[in-house]
Parts: C-alpha cells; structure tokens; sequence
C-alpha cells in the first residue's frame, strides 16, 4: 500500500515476472507486433489481466512512436442516431485495443487547414471517415498528403488500395421494394436523400431497378428528394400525396424521413396504411416511435464502425487486411407501417 491508502498500480515488469516473459515481449504484444505466437500472447495478457494492467499511454507512446488515438471526423448531422452508432462501434473496436478515440464533428465543408490542425493537434495514428466526409477529395488528399492512414464507412466509390466498409445499399433498397410489391403495390413513391451521401443514389439505382424488372409505375414523378431528415420527407411525402394518382405506398431512404411521411398523411386527413403505406431504411429509434411502427432496413451500424476501425487498427500494427473493402448484407424489419393495397389509392 502506498501512502493515502492507495494501491500500487502494476507495472509491465510486474506483467513479465507474471507470465515469465520479458519485457520486450510484454511490450511487442501491447504494441501489437506482428510474429507473437498465439500462446505467447494470451500468456501476456493473462497476466495482465490478473493484474489489473492497464499500459500507461504516454510510455505506450514513446516506445512505439505512436500516439494511440484514433480520430473520427463525423458531420454535424440532424438528427444523430446513425452516427451514434457510428461513435459506439469505433469507440468498441479502439477500446478492445487500447486505443483512444477521438472525436471531431465538422461541417461537410471543413476545411483542410482544419484537417491538418486536428490531426497535428491530436497526433492521432489514423482517421476514421464516415459518409460524406469520406467522398470529400480535399479530406482524403489532405490526410494522403499528412501520411494520416484512414478508413471510409458508406463511401460513393471504393478504391481498392483504401480501407472501406459499407452496407449493401442497392440491393438492400432492391429487396424492400420488391417486398412493398408483394403486398400489392404498383405505384410506389420514393423519397431521395441528401445527395451528397453516396447511398443516395445507390439507394435510388436499387428502387428503380426494381421499377423495371417488376414493371411497376415508372412515373417519375414518383421520385422526390430529400435530405434524411424529418422536415424534407414531411414536405416530399405532400408532394407525393398531391399527384392526380398518389401513390399506394411510399418508400423513404431513411427513417426520419418517413417519419415525416407519416405526419403529411395525418396532415391530409389520410390513414397510414389503409390509405398508403410507408416504410423506412436504417431502423434507428425513430422506426419504433412513430405510429404505426415503421417496416424498414436494418444496416448492421454498429459492425461496420467496429470493423471499420478494427481494420485502421490492425493496418496501423503492421497487419494490412487482406480484404480492403467489406460490404455488409442488411435486412428487412417488418412491422405495422405496411399493409395490403386495398383499393386504387386515389
């Protein structure tokens, strides 16, 4: 005990006497070096473990020179249930590796000098971006030009030689409307994202592929856009409602959006699947705060943040993956917000 009634905090040669190893192998195994076998590493971190260690940053640091921050540069967004997931599965995988993340929100306009002062000021080993930060060329080149490693969560083009990770969005949104068709529905609205999101328009391709190969209505008038928040598909879904013929169903590239859809159906004295139906994308609360309960599609968030770092991570150790861009399969979440056309919907 030290003085104060304080614990002695256990140091790596503590680790090393525990597991009868050396410090240098305690120290390449916390550094995640390549060429420790399996054994050998569990051995460590056993001990470790036992021992409550935790290595202290700034020696980590020293040692490595390396800083063990992981930067996530993020938009300010509307609403924040997607990027909070975002934030919990980046912040899991810098955890289970003892990384520190940090977080940068931004406007989609920041600039480079901002980019170069966060990742200086921070010293962060590497940058996570998710979308649309990662499509932003001045971001990307700014962080190739700093030698800043990073990875793209939901980026518009996938370059092999960069670390992406990203849901399946085409045939996600391909499979929904075919399932809105099921139920009887052959003219089904859509409502668009922001347009600076590279799942806008995969989302939309997906729509309209369905469109063709089902010979539903391809009245374009039947494509409106929004920009994945609440008060853009209140005012798409009017617009919708509005047509001589409205649609029986109406498809919103995300949740809020049709949350909003639901509210201009209340507004024009209509009722929510007897008159039409509307269903979401991403199944974020909002899904199960509306009523009725929204059928939506659910994209594994959560995973592709944690994988996406994991990879930075394990890029940074020394152990580039061997598969640089991961696409993430989604499914649908059926609930009350769909129902059978009954009747011809004008």
């Amino acid at each position: 005990m030290q003085s104060g009634g304080e614990l002695k905090r256990s140091t790596i040669t503590d680790v090393a006497n525990t597991a009868g190893v050396s410090i240098k192998t305690v120290s390449r195994v916390f550094n995640q070096e390549k060429y420790v076998r399996e054994a050998m590493r569990m051995r460590v971190l056993d001990a470790a473990a036992s021992l409550d260690y935790v290595p202290h940053p700034s020696a980590r640091s020293l040692a490595s020179r390396r800083s063990y921050n992981i930067g996530l540069i993020l938009e300010n967004p509307h609403e924040f249930s997607y990027l909070k997931r975002v934030v919990e599965g980046a912040y899991a995988a810098c955890e289970s590796s003892n990384y520190t993340l940090l977080v940068r929100p931004a406007e989609v306009s920041v600039s480079r000098d901002e980019i170069t002062k966060f990742v200086r000021q921070s010293r962060v080993d590497g940058i996570v971006l998710p979308a649309p930060m990662g499509d932003r060329t001045e971001i990307t080149d700014t962080l190739l030009d700093l030698g800043t490693p990073f990875a793209q969560l939901s980026p518009r083009h996938v370059r092999s030689d960069w670390i992406s990770v990203r849901p399946n969005d085409e045939e996600a949104t391909y499979q929904l409307a075919r399932y809105v068709s099921s139920f009887g529905h052959e003219r089904i609205g859509f409502i668009e994202g922001d347009p600076v999101h590279g799942a806008t328009e995969r989302r939309r391709s997906g729509f309209l592929r369905c469109v063709r190969d089902l010979a539903l209505d391809s009245d374009p008038n039947l494509v409106v856009s929004g920009m994945f928040d609440f008060e853009s598909g209140n005012a798409s879904a009017r617009k919708l409602l509005e047509l001589q013929e409205k649609p029986t169903a109406i498809i919103a590239s995300n949740d809020d959006m049709a949350a909003g859809a639901i509210v201009a159906l209340n507004q024009a004295g209509l009722k929510p699947v007897e008159d039409v139906s509307i269903v979401g994308f991403d199944d974020s609360p909002t899904a199960t705060r509306t009523w009725p309960f929204l059928t939506t599609v659910r994209q594994p968030i959560f995973e592709m943040a944690r994988v996406a770092a994991s990879l930075l991570i394990d890029s940074l150790a020394g152990n580039p993956p061997q598969e640089m861009n991961l696409e993430f399969g989604c499914e649908i979440v059926a609930r009350d917000s769909l129902g059978r056309r009954i009747g011809v919907g004008n």
